[in-house]
């Protein structure tokens, strides 16, 4: 299997982007623009787990500081 179809497989790749929610669109806008970290729109498995790491992390933070969820729902990671 060649990169490629493993990063897809991994749950990675331009159609992984698409199923992204607000709030990890909201992180590669950020790394994109901000941070200058290049394009965020075809991104490898690791890096789109990284931000679901970050994004869980904000979320949780919400949810200690207020009581409540995110308004912002959380998108199901799909893997291939």
């Amino acid at each position: 299997m060649e990169y490629n179809q493993a990063n897809k497989a991994a749950g990675g790749g331009k159609s992984s982007e698409a199923n992204e929610d607000y709030l990890d669109k909201t992180i590669d806008y950020v790394q994109e623009n901000v941070m200058g970290q290049g394009k965020q729109n075809n991104e490898s498995a690791v890096e789109q787990a990284k931000d679901e790491q970050i994004s869980d992390y904000i979320r949780g933070q919400y949810k200690s500081q207020t009581g409540s969820d995110m308004p912002i729902k959380d998108k199901e990671t799909k893997l291939g």
